[in-house]
């Protein structure tokens, strides 16, 4: 169901020469690493190592990982361009491939209070944005694609973390249709106040994310009310090149201010059985990946912010303003 384009990757591995390959690859595509591992093995004749850590994002470029084991090039599936690594990196994007016109009729009905729609998706289903403008047209819809801004490599492209341009069209549209999964589908609802309709290709699913939506805002609020409490805050530096997000220098400055304590945590992976052993902190603020706040807050004792989400709880802002803004 993915095109591996496995013709331009040993093009490139047979033009790059490299003597030892860190292939890096998501959990959903696995499977497929010792096949790959194969081939690059015995047509690029180059020796393959398979990182069998969880890839989250073109952000999570394992760089310590590939001068650890030697390796001179990275290979990540998946993902497009995100950031300038300070390491080689060829990417391949792992098209979907599978015919989403039965999704197409579907999705029309749920589609129907929407004249304007803004048209987005993940870099697996990119290629198929036109076919999907050109079904909604033949509807009577207004289609837009979003211009490419910020990390995005591509127009209409949304990653992660990644929605600038979906907040520069957001007036313009009544609301927006986005080719992916619920993680990308929700980063969207997260960051415009616009109606967000899902089509996930892979798990032939429609959904709408107004209830998603809802529940995780009331959790952030939550969140940010506890930590306006808190005494002890714990700020995490995040290790990764690619997640560098807010200003520890920022933190520390407004936290001296206001007369509480505070730890700078490095970090790697930010997980709950880290954060429990901290057991004299009170709030955990973490300037790596925003999602990781946002979306595992179920995993969490207590409570862990998004540098947005500090800045309300020291007074540089206000909930209203992060609604308003988007939490993303």
């Amino acid at each position: 169901m993915y095109d591996f384009e496995e013709s331009r990757l040993l093009k490139e591995l047979k033009q790059r020469k490299p003597k030892r390959v860190l292939l890096q690859v998501p959990e959903g595509l696995k499977k497929e690493a010792v096949r790959l591992a194969e081939l690059m093995r015995k047509k690029a004749k180059t020796e393959v190592v398979v990182s069998g850590e969880p890839l989250w994002g073109a952000c999570d470029i394992a760089i310590n990982e590939a001068k650890m084991v030697k390796a001179n090039l990275i290979v990540i599936y998946g993902h497009a361009p995100f950031y300038k690594p300070s390491f080689p990196v060829i990417y391949v994007e792992a098209h979907y491939l599978k015919n989403i016109d039965p999704l197409l009729k579907k999705v029309l009905p749920q589609l129907k209070e929407l004249k304007k729609i803004g048209l987005i998706a993940s870099v697996q289903h990119l290629h198929q944005l036109p076919k999907v403008k050109e079904v909604l047209e033949k509807a009577g819809k207004k289609v837009v694609i979003p211009m490419k801004k910020g990390h995005a490599f591509y127009d209409g492209q949304v990653l992660g973390c990644e929605y600038n341009a979906v907040k520069i069209v957001a007036k313009d549209v009544d609301g927006f249709l986005i080719l992916g999964n619920k993680f990308h589908a929700l980063g969207a609802a997260l960051a415009v106040n616009k109606p967000i309709i899902l089509l996930d290709p892979y798990n032939e699913e429609i959904a709408d994310m107004d209830s998603l939506r809802n529940k995780i805002i009331r959790q952030r609020f939550a969140a940010i009310e506890k930590a306006k409490e808190a005494k002890v805050f714990g700020i995490i530096m995040g290790l990764k090149e690619g997640q560098q997000f807010g200003s520890v220098e920022y933190a520390v400055e407004k936290l001296k201010k206001l007369g509480k304590q505070y730890v700078i945590i490095t970090m790697n992976e930010i997980t709950s059985d880290k954060l429990i052993n901290f057991y004299n902190v009170d709030v955990f603020v973490e300037m790596a990946c925003p999602r990781i706040a946002i979306e595992d807050v179920a995993k969490f004792a207590k409570p862990l912010l998004t540098a947005r989400e500090f800045a309300i709880v020291v007074g540089d802002g206000k909930w209203e303003d992060l609604l308003e803004r988007g939490f993303l």
